[in-house]
């Protein structure tokens, strides 16, 4: 423990009882980080932040305005902001041909447009503080594999990879580093109906040469390196998903035949 003493961390999308953002949060204050969290739930923001003795910010990732607040109340607060984690996300799963253009227009201003908005306010918050610091996107790795009905999903989060590495390579010389994390399948609120689906997370299993799907805790792990200062790496995407893109997820047929393979034991 105290491997981010004296940091000032911002987490945004920790607005979510239980999300991936939360666990996060919870591991940076147990590491010694002052946290700041932010997203779109005042009341879920400040419950959170009064139980890691920490700050809340009301942020939509989408407006420049609220991300501009956001850096701002970071560095009236302790004067630096040493790590910024973006964890917000939202996981459609639709056909392709059936992706409506408003559909497509909500996942590119919150999985691209607002993270490259996100990358310009914290850059410029860490800028000005001087002191460097560490930017982490959580990305997908359906980034880099196939999943059927998820191509808004999966583009977008591809394009906000290549948006990290850019920053990586401008902004390196200044201390600031630029890493993303790329989760499988993994037990959050957002996977919520897909958990309580009897062989969903079966048909996954094969792929996972670690033999188990992961959780918001081993993200929180990676972020917790990432922001430490023992991390010598940028503009890389780290696969914490057990090893499944050595593998590939399962095809839509695959997780049909699991789930009617399960729902059709006795006990279901």
């Amino acid at each position: 423990m105290g491997r981010l003493d004296g940091k000032t961390a911002v987490v945004l999308g920790a607005a979510g009882a239980g999300n991936m953002g939360q666990v996060i949060a919870r591991r940076f204050a147990a590491e010694g980080a002052r946290v700041l969290v932010a997203g779109r739930s005042a009341e879920e923001l400040n419950r959170l932040a009064e139980e890691l003795g920490g700050r809340a910010v009301l942020c939509d990732i989408t407006r420049r305005e609220d991300l501009k607040g956001l850096a701002d109340a970071a560095l009236a607060w302790h004067g630096a902001l040493d790590v910024a984690v973006n964890a917000t996300g939202w996981g459609l799963l639709k056909p392709f041909l059936d992706t409506t253009e408003d559909e497509l227009r909500q996942m590119a201003d919150l999985q691209f447009r607002g993270p490259f908005l996100w990358l310009q306010a914290m850059v410029g918050a860490m800028r000005e503080a001087g002191r460097g610091g560490s930017l982490i996107q959580i990305s997908s790795a359906t980034a880099t594999i196939m999943l059927n009905d998820h191509a808004a999903y999966m583009g977008t989060k591809a394009g906000s990879d290549h948006v990290m590495r850019c920053v990586a390579n401008e902004f390196g010389a200044e201390g600031i580093r630029a890493n993303s994390i790329s989760p499988g399948l993994t037990a959050t609120p957002m996977t919520a109906q897909a958990q309580t689906t009897p062989g969903v997370f079966e048909a996954f299993l094969p792929s996972y040469p670690l033999g188990r799907v992961g959780t918001s805790e081993d993200i929180a792990a990676a972020c917790v390196w990432l922001g430490s200062d023992e991390c010598f790496m940028t503009g890389e995407n780290l696969q914490v998903n057990g090893g499944l893109t050595l593998r590939r997820n399962p095809t839509r047929e695959e997780i049909v035949t699991s789930v009617t393979a399960a729902l059709a034991r006795p006990e279901n």
